[in-house]
């Protein structure tokens, strides 16, 4: 089994290769520092899964959104509190699993296997949680596709990215400016920002949070889009 880590702690890696080393069916093949350059390394052949370092926080949509664009690859969270919420939120996020804060080297090529082979192990307290959660979602609604941008907030970030006021960018998707700053509000509320600048950057560093991950939308496609 071949798999990736994400972290921005060298030591980290350099640790868990050094721990692995001389084992013959896990390999890890490559560490990178964030989820851009994990982007960037998801190239065929992909691995058989990724570790991604939950200590120094993570953001889910950045997670979903990699999880939806490859979903052949398992994405697993490592070192997670071991907690009913905070192992929904990673379910809720695309993780497919999760190693515990605690867990020795055995314990993380173990629960690897587990997740390569669809398993997924918990304790009964966890498992209680998860199927409580999706009562809720049946019921309620889930609410990580309520916290998702629409494709219009999607092509409205693509333009606040490219630098764009408001007033620019109702001409361009052919709105009113009220709509316009109707969108905006919801979009920095969904990805928990304050002000305008901070989206700016955050599509610099995450351009695949517009929908357009792969190529760039000039204005009149997405206008055709809307």
């Amino acid at each position: 089994m071949k798999f990736l880590l994400v972290t921005p702690i060298r030591l980290l890696g350099d640790g868990l290769s050094a721990c692995l080393r001389g084992r013959t069916d896990v390999e890890l093949t490559a560490v990178v520092r964030d989820l851009a350059a994990l982007r960037e390394a998801l190239l065929p052949p992909v691995p058989d899964l990724v570790l991604i370092d939950a200590t120094q926080g993570i953001v889910a949509m950045d997670v979903r959104a990699i999880a939806i664009e490859w979903p052949e690859v398992p994405l697993v969270a490592l070192g997670l509190d071991e907690q009913r919420q905070q192992v929904i939120r990673c379910g809720r996020a695309g993780f497919v699993g999760y190693i515990s804060r605690d867990a020795s080297a055995d314990a993380l090529c173990s629960a690897m296997v587990d997740v390569i082979a669809g398993r997924l192990t918990c304790s009964a307290e966890i498992s209680g949680g998860l199927l409580r959660a999706l009562f809720r979602a049946e019921g309620e609604g889930d609410p990580s596709a309520e916290d998702a941008l629409t494709r219009r907030e999607g092509q409205v970030l693509a333009l606040i990215g490219e630098g764009k006021s408001n007033k620019e960018i109702a001409r361009d998707l052919e709105l009113s400016v009220a709509t316009v700053k109707h969108h905006v509000h919801h979009v920095l509320e969904k990805l928990k920002l304050q002000r305008r600048t901070q989206a700016m950057r955050r599509v610099r560093d995450a351009p695949w949070l517009t929908g357009n991950s792969r190529r760039r939308t000039s204005p009149a496609a997405l206008r055709e889009e809307g």
